[in-house]
């Protein structure tokens, strides 16, 4: 399952970001986090996570932890990495799919959280294998797309301007993509048993809910 999901920051926190990406000092070389084979096709630049950039990737992971949306798709238990990027002119990241494991926990789902407006540079998608084909994700600032970590993967090449993004890792309560999906569907039919005011409804699909999240979750 994939998922979209717009304005995840607000206009403050983009400008915070900003300012975060314009420090001339405190960014790495990028493979230095990556796994053993994906680090070889690796060429970007990361934040060390310390001082503004730690205090921004908490404010991301705060403002995910609001995110209703956020909270249906991926039933956090934890977030266990969120990496600042940027990628300059001939900077890219070849095919890959993230670790199962990162810091001794298992990894369900990655998310790319865009930082710098499509228009600012070129290049730089976000580049999904699918069997239909690839999937080209480029999206508005504040902005960010869910999808499992399974999923093969890559980022285009920049050919001009900068491309930032907060990436991120978590581990889900659900660890099957298909019940996370089923439990996304009851989530999106209980809100609109609420909008429309059926509390019969909304106790029922609580119910299911419930004993959905039983069945398939974790402690």
């Amino acid at each position: 399952m994939f998922i979209q999901i717009a304005d995840v920051l607000a206009p403050a926190d983009l400008r915070l970001a900003g300012t975060v990406f314009k420090q001339k000092d405190g960014f790495e070389d990028g493979a230095r986090t990556a796994g053993r084979v994906a680090r070889t096709v690796k060429r970007n630049e990361q934040a060390s996570p310390k001082g503004l950039a730690a205090d921004f990737t908490a404010l991301v992971e705060k403002r995910l932890m609001k995110n209703e949306v956020f909270l249906a798709a991926a039933r956090p238990r934890d977030f266990i990495r969120i990496l600042l990027s940027r990628y300059t002119k001939g900077m890219e990241y070849g095919l890959h799919s993230d670790d199962a494991f990162m810091d001794g926990k298992r990894v369900d789902l990655s998310f790319t959280l865009f930082l710098a407006e499509p228009d600012t540079y070129e290049g730089g998608e976000l580049v999904i294998e699918e069997p239909a084909g690839e999937r080209l994700v480029k999206l508005s600032a504040g902005s960010l797309v869910l999808y499992p970590s399974t999923t093969l993967h890559r980022v285009a090449e920049v050919t001009k301007g900068e491309r930032r993004a907060a990436v991120g890792w978590v581990g889900s309560l659900v660890r099957g993509a298909e019940e996370r999906e089923t439990l996304f569907d009851v989530a999106l039919a209980l809100r609109q048993a609420e909008v429309a005011g059926n509390r019969a409804l909304i106790d029922r699909l609580l119910k299911i809910q419930g004993s959905l999240l039983r069945r398939w979750g974790s402690d």
